[in-house]
């Protein structure tokens, strides 16, 4: 009997350990229930608030066919600062000799050197170096740095190879590619406004970079002369002109973003100089600072812009390019992170760094085709230390990232229509698609050898986050398409890869001093 009270009380603690088990059980799936639950309305509301319906984006076409012409016509008429490059003639394949160029766009610089071999040879042989600038010279003085660049390509001509050979007569001329906002005043001069991407060179500020880097190069005793000053879209254009006559724009896409393209000169109205023979002038919008209403706007969107080195500027470069695309896709987790607990009772202090999670990774996330998304969570181990996510968690991650990327790769595609119906190659003026020949066409000067009345239009792309970024490119395409309807087949956007710095060694080679017989 005393045995039977025993088993009893046995299993009577075994049915409320079972029971008391169960109870945990139902209450953490009931948790985790409520965080996804959480998580997903913040993700909808997320998703509402970035939605790029064709109404809104063909609102945002016009608005940057409209801020580009207010652009053109006063300083300071729109934030985009439509700058004349000087540039009225670009490479069209006959050019002859060996050209040089210096491509300074970042923490590295290239020096590249070319031999063309006209029409029949096109390139014949190229070779490039690329240097690290040393971290203490992005601190210094502008005459460390441009010393330092010039000893660089000084070395570098030092051995040039045999299979390089200048033409008869021909000296040695320079493409000097500056991604850096410049007001230039001529195409081998230009005064810089503002240091970005790290450099803090401040007495360089007003200074006519060209000069600087010119006079470097002399006190080493190099015979070389600087003959075009181009930004990284404007070596873009070039580049893809020099190989494709239907080239008329070029757009960056990487870390930063920029876009240039072939206007009217008699459409720059605050030009106050004398228009060039051509009728033409490739114009640098500096697009990252566009901004209209219509833009989709997000809580995101006001802490990345309030938090950043210039609160007020460059918004459109903060929707769109790869320097932001990731932070957008963490300021959201971050949001699910405290208010859902998607990743535990605590929010990692690595996730509320800002940039922590950079676009590269937010495009593996997003790529991640597994049936696990085995990839998400080790990213998200990794970078942040978070883990046991469940699957639904990791898809509401994948989800973010494809509402950042269809976001920014829909509006980037509406900018490049905004740059076609400007130019009326949308197909939503008369003739605009259908002649090259038109009142918005290039003069021969711009477009030799093009084909008249072959109605086609060229947008040469270069940056990592359209080359490497396959979701982003197929959104925008697609969202290209969407808005040109049947003119799409007359447009197409081509690679243009590591296009700055050999375009602006072609460049050099149209204003060159050296005419080859």
């Amino acid at each position: 009997m005393g045995q039977s009270k025993v088993l009893v009380g046995v299993y009577i603690a075994c049915a409320a350990a079972a029971c008391a088990t169960a109870a945990v059980a139902v209450t953490q799936r009931l948790k985790v229930r409520a965080q996804k639950c959480t998580a997903r309305k913040i993700l909808v509301e997320f998703q509402e608030a970035c939605e790029t319906p064709l109404p809104r984006l063909r609102q945002v076409v016009d608005a940057m066919a409209v801020e580009m012409h207010a652009g053109l016509v006063s300083e300071g008429g729109s934030k985009l600062k439509m700058l004349p490059t000087f540039i009225d003639r670009l490479p069209n394949g006959s050019e002859k000799g060996l050209y040089y160029a210096v491509d300074l766009g970042g923490t590295n610089f290239r020096v590249l050197r070319v031999q063309l071999g006209g029409l029949e040879g096109r390139v014949i042989k190229q070779e490039y170096e690329e240097v690290a600038i040393p971290p203490e010279l992005m601190l210094g003085t502008s005459e460390q740095l441009f010393h330092f660049i010039a000893k660089e390509l000084a070395g570098f001509v030092a051995r040039e190879g045999e299979e390089f050979r200048l033409g008869d007569g021909q000296s040695r001329e320079i493409g000097f590619t500056f991604s850096f906002p410049c007001k230039q005043t001529a195409v081998n001069s230009g005064t810089l406004l503002q240091w970005t991407k790290g450099f803090k060179v401040n007495d360089a500020i007003g200074q006519d970079v060209v000069a600087a880097l010119q006079k470097c190069i002399e006190r080493l005793g190099c015979k070389m002369r600087i003959a075009a000053l181009v930004n990284d879209t404007v070596g873009t254009l070039a580049g893809g002109r020099y190989w494709n006559n239907d080239v008329m724009i070029a757009v960056i896409l990487g870390t930063g973003t920029n876009a240039c393209y072939v206007e009217r000169a008699e459409s720059i109205s605050k030009w106050t100089g004398e228009l060039p023979k051509s009728g033409q002038m490739v114009i640098n919008m500096e697009w990252g600072n566009f901004w209209s209403s219509h833009l989709p706007r997000t809580y995101v969107d006001e802490l990345l812009d309030s938090e950043s080195l210039h609160p007020g500027e460059y918004g459109f470069e903060k929707m769109i390019s790869g320097m932001y695309l990731g932070d957008c896709v963490r300021r959201v987790l971050v949001r699910m992170a405290q208010e859902a607990g998607i990743f535990g009772p605590h929010v990692p202090h690595t996730l509320l760094e800002s940039f922590s999670l950079q676009t590269p990774e937010m495009s593996r996330m997003h790529h991640d085709d597994s049936s696990d998304l085995k990839v998400v969570a080790e990213v998200l181990k990794r970078l942040y230390g978070i883990q046991n996510t469940t699957v639904g968690i990791r898809k509401i991650v994948v989800a973010v990232c494809d509402t950042t990327c269809q976001r920014g790769a829909r509006l980037a595609a509406a900018g490049i229509v905004g740059i076609l119906k400007k130019i009326g190659r949308d197909g939503s003026t008369a003739n605009g698609l259908m002649r090259r020949n038109d009142t918005n066409g290039i003069h021969d000067e711009l477009s030799v050898n093009s084909t008249p009345g072959s109605g086609k239009t060229v947008v040469a792309m270069d940056g990592g986050l359209y080359e490497h970024y396959s979701k982003f490119r197929n959104y925008m395409q697609e969202a290209v398409r969407e808005l040109l309807g049947d003119a799409s087949k007359n447009v197409s956007i081509e690679l243009s890869k590591d296009g700055s710095g050999i375009g602006a060694a072609l460049l050099a080679a149209s204003y060159a001093e050296y005419v080859p017989s």
